[in-house]
């Protein structure tokens, strides 16, 4: 028996979760307050909470170490909002904006994640049994639906093909980000500053894309180093301190990074030494290292042994 799905043509029919009775009442008001403000701002079809939260393994972490400096984690509420027409927002600011106002008016201090998928992507995703959105529809907590659609029924890949796609996507990757990493070096050496950071943030980006690929088989549609690393930290603590932020200078140097995908291309004012460059490119060069170790360890987890 293999319940709690059922098998029709190696496809699955997951019966979602409903219910958030494992989470502390301020945590259940947060999460309700929030879907209230997502509903208000967008026409969504569902609201799906999914990660750490609906898994019941969250994080609220804080310490101090022996140098002294307090570290803080805190898992996000991760949310997927599937909409009909994803182009009308899209990129027009409407996940700032619920964040804003979650934070300003509901009074929300835990930090929101929110990825927003057309009905149409959503439905192929979990059809063709992509298994960040096939987890998710097994994992995850249906918040809200509008009524006006079923979920997608879902296939479940085998563990070999699973393996194949991590072992694809690691090979497309992982090639492409460290020739970035090389274009980095080969413009450092001409004194070209400008472009050396932003083919530095470029293979980083792209090592980040790399684990979650090979561990979720999904990428969001950012460029923002610091979402994408803590995406990361979230599938392996090694990654955590890649680039610290203990201190102004180390805040200073990732915003640098950070800032260089658009800003290194189009803004006359955008400045970095090249001491700061070789700072960065080292955090980099560890990046790419453990990227490594960890998407080969991943894979090597994997099983070619058929579902």
């Amino acid at each position: 028996m293999i319940s709690p799905w059922l098998i029709l043509n190696r496809r699955y029919i997951f019966k979602m979760k409903r219910s958030l009775a494992h989470l502390p009442r301020e945590k259940k008001d947060e999460l309700r307050a929030v879907v209230e403000i997502i509903r208000e701002l967008i026409d969504a079809e569902f609201i799906i909470l999914f990660g750490s939260y609906a898994r019941g393994d969250w994080v609220e972490d804080r310490y101090t170490a022996e140098d002294g400096i307090t570290y803080e984690y805190q898992s996000d509420y991760d949310l997927l909002v599937v909409v009909q027409d994803l182009p009308k927002y899209q990129y027009k600011g409407y996940r700032n904006r619920i964040k804003y106002r979650a934070r300003k008016f509901a009074g929300c201090t835990t930090p929101l994640s929110i990825i927003m998928h057309s009905l149409d992507e959503f439905n192929q995703a979990v059809g063709n049994g992509e298994y960040f959105f096939v987890d998710i529809k097994k994992e995850g907590i249906l918040l809200y639906r509008s009524g006006r659609f079923r979920l997608p029924v879902a296939r479940k890949l085998s563990s070999k093909a699973r393996k194949n796609k991590a072992e694809a996507h690691f090979k497309n990757w992982f090639e492409s980000a460290k020739n970035l990493f090389t274009g980095y070096g080969m413009f450092f050496e001409k004194d070209m500053l400008k472009e050396s950071a932003f083919l530095l943030h470029q293979a980083a980006e792209r090592f980040y894309h790399t684990v979650l690929l090979v561990f979720t088989d999904y990428k969001p549609r950012t460029h923002d180093l610091a979402e994408l690393g803590k995406r990361v930290d979230q599938l392996s603590s090694s990654f955590k301190g890649i680039f610290p932020q203990n201190t102004d200078e180390e805040k200073h140097l990732f915003e640098l990074l950070k800032r260089a995908y658009t800003e290194a291309r189009y803004h006359v004012g955008y400045k970095i030494t090249r001491e700061e460059l070789r700072y960065l490119a080292e955090r980099v060069s560890m990046l790419q290292d453990l990227t490594e170790a960890v998407c080969k360890a991943k894979i090597s987890s994997l099983t070619d042994k058929s579902q």
